[in-house]
């Protein structure tokens, strides 16, 4: 296509060159210094990084070019690669026109001249200021921005940029009066030489409007007093905000403390209140309390339709609605006074009436106080405590209602719920102790104590369900003794002996710290002596010792303590009389009872606490479970064949991936999550199983050919064996009896601490 210069670009005035023979499309991909990128566009010519060139589409004459410094041999990049980022800042103002306004012809707007040096575009953004009355922001847009006629067809270069300079853009001359520091350094080292820069104009306008705010002062002998405008208040305090904390206190049936947030703008005296939701409060919506308004100090109700008007009519004439004449008060007489509620009546402690609701004021913010300490001189700003509801209904408690005496017919809490409601309901049980406790049974055993020798003879069980405090007693029965036994007590809870049957107060039943070993219990006028009690029960009691004291080592011991340090050589010879304490010195349970017993009376040391402390110092060590690798492999072996399961290449995918070293051992933890994360269809006891069998090394470790080869069902497989149950069938986990019956002598002297303390004492 030709184009003869200096027509316009328009229809007819092109022609084609019908001569070329070549037609070659262009690539449209290119490869430029290990850069991929698209060749769409002319490719940009090669400039210094800290050279004079910026526009590479409008390259400077060289006579324009005087630099003081020599040329460098440096590397040269493309434009946007080597002024990436870096932008030339200038400083305008130009003058605008006003007509409108009397004593100010123009007035003078500030903008900030940008030139990006990667691609030759510019932006100019007029700086925002408070209360101006002119929209501000962004004046133009990034662009490339064409010269002034008769130079259009050619672009603003920074050639055409500096201090002190006019520059035309879209009709508007801007007048530059200064730049920073980033664009004189720049411009210095491409040759141009920058002026100093200038002194902005002022606006007329502003001065102006700081001359009409300067209201004169009112002559002392005179009352009036200054006007202000009514747009003065919004101009000084836009934007301030009073805030405080608050609650209101909710005496409904169902109401409770409400939090709030009550903020006073200052610009126009209103307020509103927001609500703070509490986490789980059970509310879900908008949090507005109050809308934002001027607030009354008394609120008497919504005003009739015709009490409230902007003006008052003195007198009506005509009959019709299109003849009515009337007279308006040019006093407004009529018009209703309402004082609204200002900064002067809000303070820490103020009481807000909110429509009939009582708002108290607790706290405030920063800004807030220090509002008050410049207006109004108030220093203290103590924060007020937000009441609790459960001590406002404490307070404010009635009379409790007075209930008949029980009369014997259904449980007292059925009685009672029948005498408080019409329609009766079933007492509700305590269900997050009975979800904690379900299954939790401390059994006993008892004898019956009787002046009848065969009742004495009779051996019990009693069962303390801490589900819901109840007790059942079950009889053991015993050949040719006369009694069938069976369930001697139905599952009940039993309330203590001495307590008035019928009486209007609930009775107290027995609880859990009432059964221990030697204890003496009345159920229904039979007697009980407790004399032992199960593995269970004992290690419960022990890991709950702050529920029971007889199974609190640290109190027990210090018992001890204080009735053998008089006699504390006496008190080791009559336990070991030929004094041979050599490591492993072993007393029995009996020894140590009469010794204890010997020097602390029966009601001062209780059987049970006697046992806690044998139990405590026990020379006897759990046996260590015994698993046969064998059968855990077969069982192993049987639930993945239930479960079709045939996917090793996943175990050692996971384990080549936590174990990416190739270490021959891995911790039990790494073996647990791979048997987890892999979904074998194990329960959580045949895992422990498994764990337990595999081979391990002197720190705790698993290898990891006997894991894989464990599971690995092709080769070496195991005989099949019938279903058990795996959690009891399999490893048995058999309680340990005979935990107690020799105590650790060295070591009950060691905790007892007297020895040191009679050398300590010598020395």
């Amino acid at each position: 296509m030709l184009r003869l210069p200096g027509m316009p670009l328009l229809p007819g005035a092109q022609f084609y060159d019908y001569s070329k023979q070549r037609h070659p499309r262009r690539q449209t991909l290119m490869h430029y210094q290990g850069i991929h990128m698209l060749s769409d566009r002319r490719e940009p010519e090669l400039v210094e990084p800290n050279g004079p060139l910026v526009d590479p589409n409008c390259p400077p004459a060289h006579a324009e070019l005087n630099a003081p410094w020599a040329a460098k041999m440096t590397t040269k990049l493309p434009p946007w690669l080597a002024y990436d980022k870096q932008v030339l800042c200038f400083n305008a103002y130009f003058k605008e026109p006003l007509t409108e306004v009397y004593h100010a012809p123009y007035q003078v707007r500030k903008v900030k001249i940008y030139f990006y040096l990667e691609d030759g575009t510019m932006q100019i953004t007029e700086p925002k200021v408070e209360n101006s009355g002119i929209p501000q922001g962004c004046l133009v847009h990034r662009q490339r921005i064409p010269k002034a006629p008769p130079n259009e067809h050619e672009f603003l270069s920074i050639f055409d940029l500096n201090v002190d300079t006019n520059v035309q853009i879209f009709d508007r001359n801007y007048h530059i009066s200064g730049c920073d520091i980033f664009t004189r350094q720049f411009l210095s080292r491409a040759g141009i030489s920058v002026p100093m820069a200038l002194m902005e104009p002022n606006d007329p306008t502003t001065e102006l409007r700081k001359r009409s705010a300067v209201k004169p002062t009112p002559r002392p002998e005179t009352s009036a007093l200054p006007k202000r405008h009514a747009f003065a208040q919004f101009l000084e305090f836009d934007r301030r905000v009073l805030k405080f904390q608050g609650y209101w206190n909710d005496r409904s049936d169902f109401g409770d403390i409400r939090r709030l947030d009550i903020c006073y703008y200052l610009a126009d005296d209103t307020i509103d209140i927001k609500e703070k939701f509490p986490r789980n409060s059970g509310r879900e919506g908008t949090s507005t309390f109050l809308k934002r308004a001027k607030l009354p100090k008394d609120f008497t109700g919504l005003a009739l339709p015709g009490q409230q008007t902007s003006v008052t009519l003195l007198n009506v004439l005509g009959t019709n609605m299109r003849d009515v004449r009337y007279v308006t008060d040019p006093l407004n007489t009529g018009q209703k006074q309402i004082a609204y509620y200002t900064d002067e009546d809000l303070k820490i402690g103020a009481v807000l009436k909110v429509f009939g609701r009582h708002v108290v004021l607790t706290s405030c913010d920063q800004f807030t106080q220090h509002y008050y300490r410049e207006k109004y001189g108030i220093q203290d700003f103590t924060p007020q405590p937000v009441p609790d509801r459960s001590e406002e209904r404490d307070s404010n408690a009635t009379q409790a209602r007075r209930l008949p005496p029980y009369n014997g017919w259904g449980s007292y809490e059925d009685s009672e719920g029948n005498c408080i409601t019409v329609e009766p309901k079933a007492p509700q049980a305590d269900f997050k102790k009975l979800m904690k406790y379900d299954g939790c049974i401390l059994r006993f055993g008892a004898k019956l104590m009787s002046s009848i020798r065969e009742n004495c003879e009779r051996s019990f069980v009693m069962s303390y369900y801490l589900a819901d405090d109840t007790i059942q007693i079950y009889e053991i029965p015993r050949r040719n003794s006369g009694f069938m036994g069976g369930e001697f007590l139905k599952r009940a809870r039993v309330p203590l002996p001495g307590q008035e049957k019928f009486s209007s107060a609930r009775p107290e039943y027995y609880r859990a710290n009432d059964f221990y070993i030697g204890a003496k219990l009345s159920f229904k006028d039979h007697n009980f002596h407790i004399v032992s009690a199960d593995e269970f029960t004992l290690l419960y009691m022990e890991q709950h010792a702050n529920e029971f004291p007889v199974a609190d080592i640290r109190s027990i011991m210090q018992k001890i303590r204080e009735a053998v340090r008089p006699q504390y050589k006496q008190f080791v010879l009559r336990c070991q009389p030929n004094a041979d304490l050599r490591d492993g010195t072993t007393i029995s349970f009996e020894t140590l009872k009469s010794t204890l017993l010997a020097f602390l009376s029966k009601e001062a040391l209780l059987n049970h606490e006697i046992v806690t402390v044998c139990r405590f110092f026990s020379a006897e060590q759990m046996p260590p479970p015994s698993c046969d690798r064998n059968h855990v492999r077969a069982a192993a072996q049987l639930e993945l064949k239930r479960a079709l399961w045939n996917n090793v290449d996943e175990i050692v995918e996971h384990l080549s991936h936590i174990n990416p070293t190739g270490k021959p051992y891995i911790t039990e933890a790494q073996v647990r999550s791979t048997l987890r994360g892999c979904r074998l269809p194990f329960s959580l006891e045949l895992v422990e199983d498994i764990l337990q069998v595999l081979k391990h090394n002197e720190q705790g470790e698993i290898e990891m050919r006997d894991v894989l080869g464990f599971f690995d069902m092709s080769g070496d497989q195991v005989p099949d064996i019938a279903p058990i149950n795996i959690a009891f069938e399999l490893c048995p986990k058999l309680p340990f009896l005979h935990k107690g019956r020799l105590v650790d002598f060295n070591w009950f002297l060691h905790y007892l601490g007297l020895e040191e303390e009679l050398v300590r004492d010598n020395h």
